[in-house]
């Protein structure tokens, strides 16, 4: 991706320090963060193997209420759900007829689908982040402090302060891109849009770990 930079932020840049620059961009990261109560968005998303080949492709829908409440909705081209009521997180494959419970901690909500549901200082704190200006937008780069993630870097993108894109890389250099469109936020969801009841006849396995 090609990045359009002024002289003088270029400028600015080579003479600042690489630790000024870190607090910088977990500082403007948080201030677009923090405002955020409740979120709503349809998404598209692109899963590519590490040579930049399509293995899945999906569309869907998501609403979130911080902290800790998350639902994700794949309807096309298999259905999955994951849910989380603040205290428990359900994934739920019906073509399977299979649910899978785990708690809400840290390890589970610093994953892709559950990141934004968290505290942003908690976020900035648990990654090393790089600010990028792209023309009309900006992007922030996280790289996780500790190995227990799922992914290796991510890339949140803003446009008009309005999250617009996610990019994950796992250690294999498997790629996830998530854009979003029809975004609201900081309307009122009603609590029964995180509340999961089990389908009658599900098998349901419990994530211990």
């Amino acid at each position: 991706m090609s990045v359009k930079k002024t002289l003088t932020a270029l400028a600015l840049t080579l003479v600042m320090p690489a630790a000024a620059l870190a607090s910088e961009g977990a500082d403007r990261l948080t201030s677009l963060l923090e405002p955020l109560e409740t979120l709503e968005a349809r998404f598209e998303q692109l899963i590519l193997d590490g040579s930049g080949e399509r293995l899945q492709q999906a569309n869907g829908q998501m609403w979130l209420s911080r902290p800790g409440k998350f639902r994700w909705e794949v309807a096309a081209p298999y259905q999955q759900e994951v849910i989380s009521d603040g205290s428990e997180v359900y994934l739920y494959d019906p073509d399977l007829e299979q649910v899978t419970v785990q708690a809400l901690d840290q390890r589970v909500t610093h994953t892709p689908a559950l990141l934004l549901s968290g505290s942003a200082r908690e976020l900035t704190e648990s990654y090393e982040v790089t600010r990028h200006q792209e023309g009309g937008g900006e992007s922030f780069r996280l790289v996780p402090r500790s190995p227990d993630t799922l992914f290796e870097e991510l890339q949140m993108t803003f446009r008009g302060e309005q999250l617009a894109a996610l990019q994950m890389i796992d250690s294999t250099g498997q790629e996830t891109v998530i854009e979003f469109s029809d975004v609201r936020t900081n309307h009122a969801i009603d609590d029964r849009r995180f509340a999961f009841q089990i389908p009658e006849g599900a098998d349901v396995i419990r994530d211990t770990h």
